[in-house]
């Protein structure tokens, strides 16, 4: 049978990894999971106590498209305790999870053949996203000079319709301060290009906080989820903030993409919102978890480092050691039963001689991991 050549995409590599990671459980193995960004804690406590009392009260069924409206409103209310942001909830679009929302951000914005940019290394599925929906995506090398995050500069003579950008960022965790933030959304603004903004890894930061593209502007996509603070990943619910004129163009999208996201996700994410406390315990582990990689990876002899912002990740430069990071993380799981993302999901160039560490699992499972990986690199030399 004849197929696309939209769906002639490129796999999600750390999604091979954990399979490959599974296997080696199944047949037995103790893997420390520092491939994947998932939290290794549950849904808050409420949120999924919240969704046992809906259950018993009635069917969940659909929703309107852009979801539950006392959702969108308690999402237009944290972006007030967040940012200092008053938002109109009719802005605030729910999506199943942040992966919709590009799709709707990607198909509202564009016509087939745009380019969009993205900064490099970045979150592969950008990448494949819009290769699906015949759009082109245009990579920009970023330097560690600049954290990893671009500048005005990388955009200079690049023709494109279009920029996403991630704060912080994915594999780095690094972050775009509000200059640097405002610096790139007015170089978009004076050339008609639609500035998107990925910031599903606000609130876990480990210094000053990130700063919102709503802070500087209401002419842009803004795309959350709840699945990393949150601690929500297979709950898949995210949302996107538009500008008001984009709404009903949304609507219309999403109506007949997906009808809307689903009840039961919405209701715990509801909950959600209000769990503070158990939330930032999280990223106090998270913290502590940086703060043991930051100074066990180095030991290990992976020194070439951004130090990250936020998020959850660590990304290491290993051209000392390889010039195919998909073949050092394979070895680095069978050896060392340490499962790590190559960099090539994230850069296809630069990426073969890097790779991403998560800090995501629990404190434990993050020493045992460095105390693996460093007898690992002692018996590996240098190229």
């Amino acid at each position: 049978m004849r197929v696309s050549r939209r769906g002639a995409v490129d796999p999600f590599i750390v999604m091979d990894v954990m399979e490959a990671a599974r296997v080696a459980e199944a047949a037995g193995r103790s893997i420390i999971h520092m491939e994947v960004g998932q939290p290794g804690t549950p849904a808050p406590k409420a949120a999924r106590a919240a969704l046992a009392d809906a259950m018993e009260q009635g069917a969940l069924g659909y929703t309107v498209a852009l979801g539950l409206p006392e959702l969108r409103a308690g999402i237009a209310a944290l972006y007030l305790r967040w940012y200092g942001v008053t938002l109109d909830p009719a802005r605030v679009v729910v999506t199943s999870g942040s992966s919709a929302a590009f799709l709707l951000a990607f198909t509202a914005l564009f016509d087939a053949g745009a380019r969009v940019g993205l900064g490099e290394p970045g979150y592969p599925s950008y990448r494949q996203i819009l290769r699906a929906l015949s759009l082109e995506p245009v990579g920009l090398p970023t330097s560690l000079e600049n954290r990893l995050q671009p500048v005005p500069a990388d955009l200079e003579g690049v023709q494109m319709e279009g920029l996403i950008v991630a704060s912080p960022g994915n594999p780095s965790g690094t972050m775009l301060d509000r200059a640097a933030l405002k610096a790139l959304i007015d170089h978009c603004a004076a050339r008609d290009i639609a500035f998107i903004s990925d910031e599903i890894y606000h609130g876990l930061h480990y210094g000053d906080r990130a700063v919102s593209a709503l802070e500087i502007t209401n002419q842009a996509y803004v795309i959350n989820s709840f699945s990393k603070y949150f601690s929500m990943t297979g709950w898949r619910v995210g949302w996107m903030v538009v500008p008001k004129d984009h709404v009903r163009l949304i609507e219309r999208l999403a109506q007949n993409m997906f009808i809307c996201p689903p009840h039961a996700s919405q209701i715990a994410a509801l909950a959600a919102l209000d769990c503070i406390d158990e939330l930032e315990a999280n990223r106090a582990v998270y913290a502590e978890n940086r703060r043991l990689m930051l100074e066990g990876l180095p030991r290990a002899g992976f020194g070439r480092i951004a130090p990250p912002d936020g998020a959850f990740y660590i990304y290491v430069d290993v051209s000392d050691y390889t010039p195919n990071s998909l073949e050092f993380s394979a070895r680095i799981l069978e050896r060392a039963g340490v499962a790590v993302t190559p960099g090539l999901d994230f850069d296809p160039i630069r990426g073969a001689q890097t790779l991403r560490f998560s800090y995501a699992r629990s404190t434990a499972e993050i020493v045992e991991g460095l105390a693996r990986l460093q007898a690992f690199m002692a018996t590996q030399t240098k190229l």
